[in-house]
């Protein structure tokens, strides 16, 4: 399959899984908590990096940055994933307090601070507001940004 038709692959995921992410918080009504938005950012990240990958359509070292970067920006935002499904599944009286909100936290912090803060995870992050074949939202954001970030490294070491 060629390399072009990969990085579409990866975009027109991304843009599913953003269009899915939007359908559930305007027209269902589940409110994001900052975890949510930076895995949506991380899905962001690789769609536009993929996009670009297939507008460039590159060779050689080209492919492999192209697929580097949309991979690094997958794990990352797999590890988020990660952490937030951990705050999910953690007992009932274990589970963080609600914080402020990321707007707030953006503005009244500075980035690296505000950014763990966010990461520490907040008791809106715990909740699970929805859940499909027994995965909640970050479970499955887990399992797309696995599948992205595989994908990224094999376009990455794949010869020709």
């Amino acid at each position: 399959m060629p390399t072009r038709i990969l990085f579409l692959a990866g975009f027109i995921l991304c843009a599913a899984l953003i269009a899915a992410a939007m359908y559930f918080q305007y027209v269902a009504g589940l409110t994001p908590c900052p975890l949510c938005i930076l895995q949506r950012v991380a899905f962001i990240g690789v769609g536009i990096v993929s996009l670009a990958g297939f507008l460039h359509n590159p060779r050689g070292w080209g492919r492999r940055v192209y697929g580097g970067v949309a991979g690094v920006a997958a794990l990352l935002g797999a590890g988020i994933a990660a952490r937030h499904v951990w705050l999910q599944n953690l007992p009932a009286g274990q589970t963080p307090e609600c914080g402020p909100g990321l707007a707030f936290m953006l503005d009244a912090f500075p980035l690296t601070e505000a950014l763990e803060l966010i990461l520490r995870g907040s008791g809106e992050c715990a909740e699970v507001q929805w859940s499909l074949l027994g995965l909640s939202m970050p479970g499955w954001s887990l399992v797309w940004l696995t599948v992205l970030a595989a994908g990224a490294f094999f376009i990455m070491l794949r010869r020709g």
